[in-house]
């Protein structure tokens, strides 16, 4: 484990493991590092995975207010450039702050799965307001509950009367993972409305000349197919990669039908413009 130093001065705790080229990690929303130690573990053999919590998370340093996303990729750059890592797994909204990263950061390799960009309107964010306020209120079941109908559209929960699901979140706050993401759903909802404000056409992300691979799980919300695809019509050097039998969760499950061709892309050479940045 190693502290390192954010450009506004808040600390960074490092967490690295395996040995070989850098990863660095971006986790999703409502998470810790935590749930991605399995797929540090699987790419240790080949790989220095780096991890660390983003703002307001378990070891790290509380968020600055007002939140934006440029608080994050400034962090990642800060990872970046004490690791010399070239290569970046992004996961959710982990993987839209990558994104927005490899914009303007010396990233080679890019690796996002289910990566919460939205494309002319393509990223449902039609309940985020009702949770948000719900969230403010205090009444963190019904915020979860507009939260998860909102996002897993595909799920038959999602179906289900609101009073319903209310209740089915009120227990799942109960659980330990349901507690961790109950505390941090304020967080969450605020970086699914920097999501919204970053919307547009699919061309504003053609600039990111990075290495691409735009995975995906197949089993899970049923948008993800279509974002990626309008990506990879955008980004110069990208390929779309669905995970059969996987879902949102896929990338922390970290199953071999996964981490083969993430390794397999990671490990490759690096070609024509993405090998001069950096």
């Amino acid at each position: 484990m190693e502290r390192i130093t954010a450009p506004d001065g808040a600390t960074i705790v490092l967490h690295s493991t395996g040995s070989g080229p850098g990863i660095v990690v971006v986790h999703g929303g409502g998470v810790t590092i935590g749930v991605y130690r399995r797929l540090a573990d699987r790419l240790a053999d080949r790989f220095t995975v780096h991890r660390y919590n983003r703002r307001g998370r378990a070891d790290a340093a509380p968020r600055a207010e007002p939140y934006t996303v440029d608080q994050d990729v400034h962090d990642l750059a800060a990872v970046l450039t004490h690791t010399g890592a070239g290569n970046v797994i992004g996961h959710s909204s982990g993987g839209f702050i990558a994104l927005r990263a490899a914009q303007r950061l010396p990233v080679r390799r890019l690796a996002l799965y289910d990566a919460a960009v939205s494309i002319d309107g393509g990223f449902p964010v039609g309940w985020l307001d009702a949770a948000r306020a719900a969230a403010a209120a205090g009444d963190l079941a019904r915020a979860m509950a507009l939260t998860g109908a909102g996002i897993n559209t595909h799920s038959p929960t999602a179906r289900l009367p609101l009073g319903v699901q209310i209740a089915l979140s009120r227990a799942f706050l109960r659980t330990p993972i349901g507690r961790t993401m109950g505390a941090l759903l304020r967080t969450t909802l605020d970086e699914t409305h920097q999501i919204r404000l970053h919307d547009g056409p699919a061309d504003q992300w053609s600039g990111v000349t990075a290495e691409t691979l735009l995975a995906y799980g197949a089993a899970g919300p049923p948008y993800y197919a279509g974002l990626n695809a309008a990506l990879a019509g955008a980004l110069p050097r990208a390929r779309v990669l669905p995970v059969p039998r996987s879902g949102h969760d896929g990338l922390n499950r970290a199953p071999r039908r996964l981490v083969e061709p993430l390794t397999e892309f990671l490990a490759a050479p690096v070609s024509g413009a993405a090998a001069g940045q950096g």
